[in-house]
């Protein structure tokens, strides 16, 4: 696998690579330890991950969507498949000491959550900046109208207009 890479990221030959990895590393390995609870091959899987970015570097654009949201699903995906593929080998990934879900629990997928977030980037997109900021803070942080006003530097009365104005468009936009 490694025989294709014609330089080493690790080196500090490549300023873009290992700033991937100093930002976005550690929230991997979190993320894919909670799902296959076991830390040795959270890490492999962590460092498949981050080699399928660095060859895939094109599919890495923020204004396409999320790099984070691009990269947990890759992490996520590879878990899925290697705790399938243990799985078809009657073998067990991670510890024995894992929780048990409570029946009848669902737990989301966080392919929905990336997805609901780069949608919700893209109905932003059609806001103006002065809308897209009310929206973010009283829709998406849960600000108060006045607590808003007070954050923006603007009236309470402009708050409430740029909301309904901006919500407004969103359900056109959604409707759509």
């Amino acid at each position: 696998m490694t025989a294709m890479i014609t330089s080493s990221p690790v080196t500090g030959q490549d300023p873009l690579f290992d700033a991937l990895v100093a930002e976005h590393s550690r929230a991997m390995l979190a993320y894919v330890e909670s799902v296959i609870n076991d830390h040795h091959l959270a890490e492999d899987i962590v460092q498949e991950t981050l080699i399928r970015a660095w060859r895939h570097a094109g599919v890495l654009d923020a204004a396409r969507g999320s790099v984070r949201g691009w990269l947990l699903t890759v992490a996520r995906n590879l878990a899925i498949d290697r705790i399938r593929s243990a799985s078809a080998r009657h073998e067990s990934v991670g510890t024995d000491h894992r929780p048990e879900p409570l029946t009848g629990q669902v737990h989301p997928d966080h392919a929905d959550q990336v997805v609901a977030v780069q949608i919700t980037d893209e109905l932003l997109r059609h806001l103006s900046a002065e809308h897209r900021d009310v929206i973010r803070y009283t829709c998406l942080n849960g600000l108060t109208a006045r607590e808003t006003a007070l954050a923006l530097g603007i009236p309470v009365g402009t708050v409430k207009s740029r909301r309904h104005y901006a919500l407004s468009v969103l359900r056109r936009k959604v409707a759509a």
